[in-house]
This record gives C-alpha cells, structure tokens and sequence, in this order.
C-alpha cells in the first residue's frame, strides 16, 4: 500500500511541476500574441491608408483620362473640320483655275486659303497626337495604381488572417490555462 501512495504522491508532484512550467508559458505567449495583435492592427491601418491613397491616385487618373479623351475628341472635331475646308478649298480651285486660269487673282487667293487650312489641319493632328500620348500615359499610371490597389488588398487580407489567427491562439491559450487551473484545484483537493 506505501508503494502505490508513494508512486499516487510522486504523480501528482510531477503533474503540478509540468503544470508550473506551463502555466508561465501561455501567459507569456498570450502577452506576446496581443503584442503581435497590436502589431498587425498597426499594419492594417497602414494598408488601409495606403489603399486609400492609391483609390484617390485612380480617380484622379481617371479624371485626367476623361479630360485628354475630350480634348482629343475636340482636336479631332477640328482637323475634321479643317479638311472639309481643304476639301473645299481644293474644289474652289480647280473651278477658279478653269474659269480663270492657273495664275489669275482668284486662283491665287484659294491657294493661300488652302496653305492657311493645311497648316491649321497639321497643327489639329499634331495635338490629336499629343493627347493621344497623355491619354496612354494616364492610362499606364491608372493600371499602375490599379495593381497597387490589389496588392493592398492581399496584404489586408494577409494582415487579417495572421491578426484573427493570433486572436485564436490567445483565446486557445485562455481556454487551456483555465482547464489546467481547474485540473489543478481537482488535483489539489485529491480527486
């Protein structure tokens, strides 16, 4: 009978010595998980401003998409225009040159009219190029804040898979030292 109370008696003092030592372990990782819960919040806030910025940037992008696409809609508005006149112009001309001839007063003047219109058309197609121009390099920049916005949004997503899991983990934590309290007072009590 000594035998088996002796062995009773030295289970139970191995039991409260690995629960001693456990019991300063989840304390620790609990205050160590709500540091890195503390951590992340930090970082989701971070991401969220970040993702705020980078929506500001794609609207504003395109903002300046819409504005190049009815500039470049005016200026082709105008070079439209400017070729009827060249058109017209040219058709004035070649009536002007039959009834008057090549080198009459009449002729002349609708050549200098059809050199003032041409040059007026080539100024229109050069700022139909220039638009063209910003309204790709808007569009670059939108795609570029476009793929910034969803790399923010995986890291939110990240940053709140860790955050939700540490919260876990401390309520697991919790949820064992109280288990191993209660197992202890049971112990204590000879049960």
């Amino acid at each position: 009978m000594r035998r088996s109370t002796f062995s009773v008696g030295f289970i139970l003092l191995a039991g409260a010595m690995a629960f001693g030592q456990q019991s300063t372990a989840p304390s620790t990782d609990v205050s160590q998980d709500r540091k890195d819960i503390r951590h992340d919040r930090q970082d989701l806030r971070g991401d969220r401003a970040d993702r705020k910025a980078d929506v500001r940037d794609v609207r504003k992008d395109q903002k300046d998409i819409n504005k190049d696409r009815r500039d470049l809609n005016k200026d082709r508005a105008d070079r439209n225009k400017d070729q009827r006149d060249i058109n017209h112009d040219k058709a004035q001309l070649a009536l002007d040159d039959k009834k008057y001839g090549v080198n009459s007063a009449q002729a002349g003047a609708d050549r200098k009219d059809l050199h003032a219109d041409r040059v007026d058309r080539n100024k229109d197609q050069k700022d139909i190029n220039h638009d063209r121009k910003d309204l790709n390099k808007d569009r670059v920049d939108r795609n570029a804040d476009q793929r910034d916005i969803n790399h923010d949004k995986k890291d939110l997503s990240k940053d709140r898979k860790d955050r939700n899991q540490k919260q876990r983990d401390i309520n697991k934590d919790k949820r064992d030292l109280h288990k191993d309290r209660k197992d202890l007072r049971h112990d204590k009590r000879g049960h």
